[in-house]
Parts: structure tokens; C-alpha cells; sequence
């Protein structure tokens, strides 16, 4: 079954297994702009309210209509508040900067709070808001599409309608933009990667179980 419930998991929440559904949790692991496994991403293991879990489906579906070898890549989406009061803690410790030449170079800690690339409360407690890009089977492994910046690069470039990427570039995001837009999300404009359900069924709730089956 492509989405199951749990008794870990709250009423109206499931797990997504659906083929052609990537999940690669950036925050389970430590290639991300912290460099370590954040708290609560116990397993790489996509989890979402059951509305959001319909319409990204359904947005594969649609992707897959334009070319059947295609596939979305989930970088992240249901996430615990715990992982977000890591996230503060880590821009408190001044010192710890391993990963800015990748991820924010042209920005200091507080700046990636004060520009809105991360917050002290995110949409991704919500349940229903999903980080993700679109990926091209070659024949032996999988490729993400050139979207002009790499995932949580907190800088310009990142901004959707960033005018100084190229046509291609461009065009990749556009096509992510339609097939999310069109199943019913919404994006946040400065990432590209970064949509949420207009009609989220938790709007005003912020969770804090674990990530795990």
C-alpha cells in the first residue's frame, strides 16, 4: 500500500511509500547545512498528513505524463519541532560554520534567520509541506534536473523567479512549480524546492513525533 497509518503516528497522518517517490531525507544524515543528523529523523522515511500524501502522488502522476522518466526527490517533509529547536541551537554556536562554503556562503547564521531560510517555527511541523526536485532516470541511476542551485542553498539563486539562472534552469523549475501548483501547493518563493498544501488540514498545529516506520 503506497500509504500506511501507524500508532506512532497521529490520526490523519501517514507514511508514503509510492513508487517513483524518492525519499532521501537530507536532515536524516549529515550532508546538510548543519553537517550532522538533526534530532527527531530517526529513519529515512517520508511522513505527511494524508491530504498532502494524496496530492503529491497525484503530482507524480502528472509529472510522469510529461515524461515517463521522471520522479520526484524528497529532501524533506513532515519534520518534529525538536528538529527546528536544533536548528536554533546550532545558530547560536557561532564557531560552527563547517558547511557555509556550501550551503550559505555569502551569509552569516543570523542572516539565514533574518532572511526567512529557516525559522524558530516551520510549516514542515505542519505535516503538509514538502521539499523536493525533480530527478531523471538515465538508465542506471537517477539525476536531478539543474534547478540552478543545490537544495537549502540560502542565497538569491534560490529565490523561485531568481532572475540570473539560465533557460534551462528556468524551465526545470517551472515544470516543478506546474505539477506542484496544479496538484493544489503552494510555494514559498525564496526556494525553489519549498511547497505546502494551500488547504493543509493542521494550519495552526505544530507536531514533534519522531520520523520513523
Amino acid at each position: 500500500m503506497p500509504l500506511k497509518t501507524s500508532p506512532e503516528l497521529p490520526a490523519g497522518f501517514v507514511i508514503v511509500n509510492y513508487p517513483g517517490l524518492l525519499v532521501d531525507l537530507a536532515y536524516a544524515g549529515a550532508d546538510n547545512f548543519i553537517g550532522q543528523p538533526i534530532d527527531g529523523y530517526e529513519e529515512n522515511v517520508l511522513i505527511l498528513t494524508e491530504p498532502a500524501a494524496k496530492q503529491l502522488m497525484a503530482a507524480l502522476d502528472m509529472l510522469q505524463t510529461i515524461n515517463e522518466r521522471y520522479s520526484l526527490k524528497i529532501y524533506d517533509a513532515y519534520r518534529p519541532e525538536r528538529a527546528v529547536q536544533h536548528f536554533v541551537r546550532w545558530s547560536k554556536d557561532l564557531k560552527d560554520t563547517k558547511n557555509q562554503a556550501i550551503y550559505y556562503p555569502h551569509l552569516n547564521k543570523a542572516e539565514i534567520f533574518e532572511q526567512g531560510y529557516v525559522s524558530c517555527r516551520s510549516t514542515h511541523s505542519r505535516g503538509s509541506t514538502v521539499d523536493l526536485t525533480i530527478v531523471f532516470d538515465d538508465g542506471h541511476n537517477y539525476q536531478e534536473l539543474d534547478m540552478g542551485s543545490i537544495f537549502d542553498y540560502f542565497d538569491d539563486v534560490s529565490h523561485l523567479d531568481y532572475k540570473g539562472i539560465t533557460p534551462e534552469q528556468k524551465a526545470n523549475r517551472e515544470l516543478l512549480r506546474k505539477v506542484m501548483e496544479d496538484n493544489g501547493f503552494v510555494n514559498y518563493p525564496i526556494e525553489w524546492w519549498h511547497y505546502t498544501l494551500a488547504d493543509e488540514p493542521f494550519p495552526d498545529s505544530y507536531f514533534d513525533f519522531v520520523i520513523k516506520k
